[in-house]
């Protein structure tokens, strides 16, 4: 039986090589048409490798900062934790109208027997200034101490602001990579002082962070003590957040629901009442990457598919022109005894070898851009081994699959009619 197999599985091998061969000699004598057929997979194979190298690096981030805020981390909010659509309309958006979170019912939360330590955070934007260069609105992230035990980014060279910093509003600022480029071409930037909103800060720090969904890291950014936006920059506090780390043991669902009734006391909800605040963890903040991230894959697959649907048809069309250009031959391999398995393998195969050759140019191509990605921004993006393998997988079957019509064209021949093709 194993010797049966032995010359079935010879011939299989010379069949793939030769047909290997044979389609290499097809792309040379039409070049137009095997160009335009291998472009057309060579784009969906692209768009495939970028958009998952890009997915990639931004879910390494994501992953990255939640794992640095700690698995019991949660945050209260005055708004929720989802996409939503404001169109002024009275029902539209009503967490608009909850009362601000303040000052106050973050250091109630603080206090609380469960809660290890809360950061509390405001976002604005402000121009900065040194020297003969600016920016009109670098974005400003203002935080009250010990905002680095939750944060995923590195301080080098430099370091944070200190408590006492931080309760005295000092003008002590921290600049990330974007801004540092922007400012300081030269790159020395610690210890240089700056003008934002026209008031001086000393920049005690260089920040770094991987981009991702939340924070694309490319922008430029300023940290400040939470004091110092609020009392020099005049920032709206309104929207403040709180992130809330529990003590060790503690887990985060008696923590939620501790800081969940002190808030609702302070604010006296009645208890039909639903909360005028949102507190989620960071389950919440995985649903709202993965559905960002499931439009990102029905694009990837809706582009991807145009491509191959391309590079399919065009599989067709100079498969068909190879069959009929080839008609003799055909007749000739089947006069000397090559059965119509043997014919359909031969085509399938030149027709595979012909959509993998797209798939290895879109896949040189993607990987070029997921270096520049990876030069040019903080994403650490990178492509998953198996997005080339689905690639390379893919590429082939829509070879075989648009292959099939013109192989079996070619297997049906008959064989005297075909000696006898002009």
């Amino acid at each position: 039986m194993a010797a049966l197999r032995l010359p079935n599985v010879r011939r299989a091998i010379t069949g793939l090589i030769e047909g290997v061969v044979i389609a290499f000699d097809a792309i040379r004598a039409n070049k137009v048409r095997a160009g335009l057929t291998i472009l057309g997979i060579a784009v969906g194979v692209f768009v495939v490798t970028a958009m998952s190298a890009a997915v990639h690096g931004i879910n390494s981030g994501v992953e990255e900062a939640l794992a640095a805020a700690g698995p019991t981390t949660f945050y209260v909010t005055r708004w929720p934790m989802q996409v939503t659509s404001c169109n002024g309309a009275q029902d539209s958006c009503p967490w608009r109208h909850n009362a601000p979170l303040s000052l106050r019912e973050a250091a109630l939360v603080g206090q609380l027997p469960n809660v290890h330590s809360v950061v509390t955070h405001i976002e604005t934007s402000a121009p900065i200034k040194y020297n003969d260069r600016s920016i009109s609105g670098a974005g400003i992230e203002a935080f009250t101490s010990g905002w680095t035990e939750m944060d995923a980014g590195t301080i080098d060279p430099g370091r944070t602001f200190t408590p006492r910093e931080a309760d005295d509003g000092s003008h002590v600022a921290l600049l990330n990579d974007a801004l540092v480029k922007s400012l300081f071409p030269e790159g020395n930037a610690l210890g240089k002082t700056v003008s934002i909103a026209g008031q001086p800060f000393q920049v005690i720090g260089l920040y770094h962070n991987t981009g991702n969904l939340f924070d694309p890291g490319n922008k430029p950014k300023i940290i400040m003590p939470f004091e110092t936006a609020r009392r020099s920059l005049e920032v709206d506090i309104d929207w403040l957040d709180l992130t809330v780390k529990p003590v060790a043991g503690i887990s985060q669902d008696v923590a939620m629901d501790e800081v969940t009734t002190a808030l609702r006391m302070r604010r006296g909800i009645r208890p039909s009442l639903d909360n005028t605040f949102f507190i989620y963890g960071n389950e919440k903040v995985m649903e709202l990457y993965n559905k960002t991230v499931l439009v990102f894959f029905l694009v990837m697959l809706v582009l991807s598919g145009i491509g191959l649907l391309v590079g399919g048809v065009g599989v067709i069309a100079i498969m068909m022109i190879s069959v009929t250009e080839r008609t003799r031959e055909i007749g000739i391999r089947k006069a000397l005894g090559a059965t119509r398995g043997t014919i359909l393998w031969q085509f399938l195969v030149e027709a595979a070898t012909l959509t993998t050759v797209g798939a290895v140019i879109g896949l040189i191509i993607g990987g070029g851009l997921t270096w520049v990605i990876r030069a040019a921004t903080p994403i650490a993006a990178s492509i998953p081994p198996l997005a080339i393998a689905a690639s390379l997988v893919s590429s082939a079957l829509t070879g075989i699959l648009f292959g099939l019509l013109p192989a079996i064209r070619a297997a049906r021949l008959d064989p005297i009619l075909a000696l006898r093709y002009e």
